[in-house]
């Protein structure tokens, strides 16, 4: 990477890191804590209140991401922090559960999720954009490893409420990075007619991608609502389970770092794409054998191979959205790849939840294995775009 395109990866990545710590934080205690609130008894509020931010995020990436190519992208980032801050602000006020309901719907409302990966696409070359989603995908899976450890030790001193009130300041802060930080947009891009949301529908290639982040997150999300089960069964306390996510966080990591961004630099980028999914679908099959004997070792190794999966398509997605969508098109392109992100998320929970309700845990992994098998099959015929065509783009 040049100066330049070190400096957008890394101040774009802690804007992320800055807003999904903030999110992050709340989650670990949300449902608990909910319960002292007027209305918290509720089961349909506290469930809506978690929901609640996902919803406006997905109804408003796409518009967003299109407002990014037609005002420029940094405005609307600095736009959506602010009603992020906002949101955290009311949350954080909250006297009932209602109003933590419009707090968090206020929060989602800020969906600039589009804005800051198109940005970083405008900021980097094809050849090093990968890293640099990467980093972004990284930040994300360190800041819910870290807010696994945070969130039961600051709760006790500071509430929920507290928890919010740092949320917005982490907000306020990646508002300064974004102003006093981040790169200018290139002048060429902020010269180009914009926008092309009938043209990003209408590419195969680009709803192939939309569909696997969609499949990526709700497995992730309704896997979730299993895998702390399966850890308390193998003998480790809800309180002591970050002791087995946050090693298995920084081993995939490690092994992203050393093997397979290696792979992919040398020209096997559809190799690792495919193989990272057919991963996830065996560590959903190994979940489903290991509810006959739980072993602390065994679950480790699982979650470890399946940060492996997840993280190196949280890399490789974004990129290769971004490298498939012509530049005046790459906020409406990561838009649509955001809400489907969002639509994942709900599903993964309301879905996720109806499925262990019916099946228990065993339904949840072979739900998720049949999942990715999916879209294992309808990723196979992918090609990436060439270096040499997305840089002409």
């Amino acid at each position: 990477m040049t100066p330049a395109e070190r400096r957008a990866s890394g101040s774009l990545a802690s804007i992320y890191a800055l807003r999904m710590l903030g999110l992050f934080l709340v989650l670990p205690v949300f449902v608990m804590e909910a319960k002292s609130y007027p209305g918290g008894d509720d089961p349909w509020l506290v469930g809506l209140a978690m929901g609640a931010y996902g919803l406006t995020q997905a109804l408003l990436q796409v518009p967003l991401g299109l407002a990014s190519d037609r005002l420029g992208r940094k405005p609307v980032i600095l736009a959506g922090l602010a009603l992020f801050v906002l949101g955290s602000l009311v949350a954080a006020w909250a006297p009932s559960l209602p109003w933590l309901v419009a707090g968090r719907a206020i929060q989602g409302a800020g969906a600039i999720s589009a804005a800051v990966t198109a940005l970083l696409a405008d900021l980097t070359r094809d050849q090093v954009r990968t890293k640099s989603m990467a980093l972004v995908g990284i930040s994300i899976a360190l800041m819910f490893a870290l807010s696994l450890v945070l969130a039961p030790v600051l709760v006790p001193h500071i509430g929920l409420s507290g928890l919010f009130v740092l949320t917005a300041a982490l907000a306020l802060t990646g508002m300064a990075v974004v102003a006093w930080v981040v790169p200018a947009e290139p002048l060429q891009h902020q010269a180009q007619a914009r926008g092309g949301l009938k043209e990003v529908l209408a590419n195969a290639e680009l709803l192939r991608v939309d569909l696997g982040v969609f499949v990526l997150h709700a497995v992730q999300i309704a896997m979730w609502m299993s895998v702390p089960a399966l850890l308390n069964e193998a003998g480790v306390a809800s309180a002591a389970q970050w002791k087995v996510y946050l090693p298995a966080v920084l081993g995939s990591l490690v092994i992203l770092g050393g093997f397979l961004f290696r792979l992919e630099r040398k020209g096997h980028f559809r190799a690792v794409y495919l193989g990272t999914i057919a991963l996830i679908v065996l560590v959903q099959l190994g979940f489903l054998l290991s509810l006959q004997a739980p072993s602390v070792w065994a679950v480790s190794l699982l979650l470890c191979l399946y940060f492996v999966g997840f993280n190196a398509q949280e890399a490789s997605q974004p990129s290769l959205a971004s490298r498939l969508a012509e530049p005046r098109q790459r906020g409406a392109a990561l838009g649509v790849y955001n809400t489907l992100m969002s639509l994942g998320i709900f599903a993964g929970g309301s879905l996720g939840g109806l499925v262990v309700k019916a099946w228990g845990s065993a339904g949840i992994f072979s739900f998720s294995a049949g999942l990715m098998l999916v879209w294992l099959v309808l990723a196979w015929p992918m090609q990436a775009p060439s270096p040499a065509a997305s840089t002409r783009r």
